[in-house]
């Protein structure tokens, strides 16, 4: 496993998972994506990133019009695998902007996880070479909304990109969007029951 991942599981006092997990994971995964459809529309990947094919993604997307989350299976881009040893593929969601990657640990994403993991979330942004604005704080600065509702809530990574849980009040599409270090981006990201 990868460096990134074994810190997270430390972090969380979890160890590796074991080929009964990768089995079970493999699997949420296969069904998951045989389930959606893939479409043209909500979040691209930049157009910096990797090349996918239309089996390395499943799009997930919640009743409401215009709400989507692609969820990535390829390789990770360059820019974001340091930490991660080999061919690192990880289901991930770019921000629509292509400024930051959330790495999803928990996949699929969980309003309520009864089997008493986390929805772990690792955000990588992209390296740049000057803050927008370099008194802006180093938090990354999540208010999320829920699709179609004026439910909103606020999330914070202190320190900015890096390790997260992320968890959100009720099932369904958020709207994620991101401040940090003077930068901004947009993602969507859906939560099962």
């Amino acid at each position: 496993m990868s460096a990134r991942y074994d810190e997270l599981s430390t972090r969380t006092g979890r160890g590796e998972m074991g080929s009964w997990g990768r089995w079970v994971l493999a699997s949420s995964v296969v069904l998951f994506a045989g389930c959606t459809t893939t479409t043209s529309g909500g979040s691209a990947a930049p157009t910096s990133a990797a090349p996918t094919t239309a089996s390395a993604t499943a799009v997930t997307a919640s009743a409401t019009a215009g709400c989507a989350a692609r969820v990535e299976t390829g390789s990770l881009p360059d820019w974001a695998d340091a930490g991660f040893s080999g061919d690192a593929r990880v289901p991930h969601v770019f921000g629509a902007k292509g400024d930051i990657v959330a790495v999803l640990f928990a996949h699929p994403l969980r309003h309520h996880r009864k089997d008493g993991s986390n929805n772990k979330i690792l955000w990588v942004a992209q390296a740049a070479t000057t803050s927008p604005d370099p008194t802006a704080p180093a938090t990354l600065v999540i208010t999320a909304t829920l699709d179609g509702t004026d439910t909103r809530v606020i999330r914070e990574v202190p320190g900015g990109p890096g390790p997260s849980v992320i968890d959100l009040p009720q099932p369904g599409c958020w709207r994620l969007d991101l401040r940090w270090s003077g930068h901004t981006d947009t993602m969507d990201l859906v939560y099962a029951p």
